[in-house]
C-alpha cells in the first residue's frame, strides 16, 4: 500500500500550510451563516428547520464543494513540478496512478473532515433551535456523504488540468475555468436551450439527461429527489421526479472515475 505513505505525506502537507484548517473553518461559517438566513420560512412551508438548513447547505455546497476540491488540487502536480520535487516524487517506488491515489486519498480525506465538522456544526445547532425529523437527519447525513463524493469529482479534474498545464500559475487558471464551466455556465446554457425550446422535445426529454450529466447538477437533484421535505423546501419538485432515481446517483459514482482516468492519462505523459 504505497500510497498510504504518499497519502501521509500529503496530509501533513496540507496541516502545515493550514489548509485542513482553512476548509474547514470556511465550511462552518458559511453553513452557520445560511442555516440562520434560511431560518424564517420554516413556519410557512411547515417543515422543520434542519429540513430548511439541508436546503440552504445543498445550494452551498454545489458552489463551495468544487472550488475547494480545486483549489486544493489544481497544483498537485504542476506545483511539484515548478518546486522541483516532482523528479524526487516520481524516483519513489511508487506508480503513477499510485502517486495520484495517494493525494486524492488525503485531500479526499480533507474534504470529508471540513464537510463533516462545517454540515454537522450547522445542522445540530439547526436541530437544536428548530427541531428536526427522521427524514431531515437522514438528508443532513445524505448531503455530507454526497458533498464528499462532488469534491472527488473535482479533485481530479483539478489532477488533470495540474497535470496538462505549463505551470502552477495556468493550472489555476484552468481550475478557475473548470469551476465556471461546470457550476455556472453549464445551468445558464440549459437554460438558454429551454427558454428557446419553449416547452418543446428538448425541455420534455433531453433536458433532464443533460442536467444530470453534469456532477453539480446530478448533485443537486440526487439530494432533493431523495426526500420530498427537501424538495418541497426548495421548490424543485418537478425537476426531482422527472428523471429515475438512479440517474443522480450513477452520474456522481461514475465521475470520479472518469476524471481518476483521465487524470493518470495526462499525468503519465508528464516530464520529470
Amino acid at each position: 500500500m504505497r500510497f498510504l505513505a504518499i497519502a501521509q505525506a500529503e496530509m501533513r502537507i496540507l496541516a502545515r500550510n493550514r489548509w485542513l484548517f482553512m476548509a474547514t473553518l470556511i465550511m462552518v461559517l458559511f453553513a452557520l451563516a445560511l442555516t440562520f438566513a434560511g431560518s424564517a420560512p420554516t413556519g410557512t412551508l411547515g417543515v422543520d428547520m434542519l429540513t430548511v438548513s439541508v436546503t440552504s447547505m445543498t445550494t452551498l455546497s454545489v458552489y463551495l464543494a468544487p472550488l475547494l476540491a480545486l483549489m486544493m488540487a489544481f497544483d498537485a502536480v504542476a506545483g511539484d513540478a515548478e518546486r522541483g520535487s516532482l523528479g524526487l516524487l516520481l524516483s519513489y517506488p511508487a506508480g503513477r496512478g499510485e502517486i495520484l491515489l495517494g493525494k486524492f486519498s488525503a485531500h479526499l480525506a480533507a474534504l470529508t473532515i471540513a464537510m463533516t465538522i462545517g454540515f454537522g456544526t450547522a445542522g445540530a445547532i439547526a436541530a437544536y433551535m428548530g427541531g428536526a425529523g427522521q427524514e431531515s437527519v437522514l438528508a443532513l447525513l445524505r448531503l455530507i456523504g454526497t458533498s464528499v463524493l462532488l469534491g472527488g469529482v473535482f479533485l481530479t479534474l483539478g489532477y488533470m488540468v495540474s497535470s496538462l498545464a505549463k505551470s502552477a500559475t495556468a493550472a489555476a487558471g484552468m481550475a478557475a475555468g473548470l469551476w465556471l464551466i461546470f457550476v455556472v455556465l453549464y445551468d445558464l446554457g440549459l437554460l438558454g436551450a429551454v427558454v428557446m425550446d419553449s416547452g418543446g422535445w428538448f425541455t420534455e426529454t433531453l433536458f433532464p439527461w443533460l442536467m444530470v450529466a453534469n456532477p453539480a447538477d446530478a448533485f443537486r437533484l440526487w439530494n432533493i429527489a431523495s426526500s420530498e421535505s427537501v424538495a418541497l423546501a426548495s421548490g424543485m419538485v418537478g425537476a426531482a421526479s422527472a428523471l429515475p432515481s438512479w440517474a443522480a446517483p450513477l452520474s456522481l459514482a461514475v465521475w470520479p472515475l472518469l476524471g481518476f482516468a483521465f487524470a493518470r492519462l495526462a499525468f503519465r505523459r508528464v516530464e520529470p
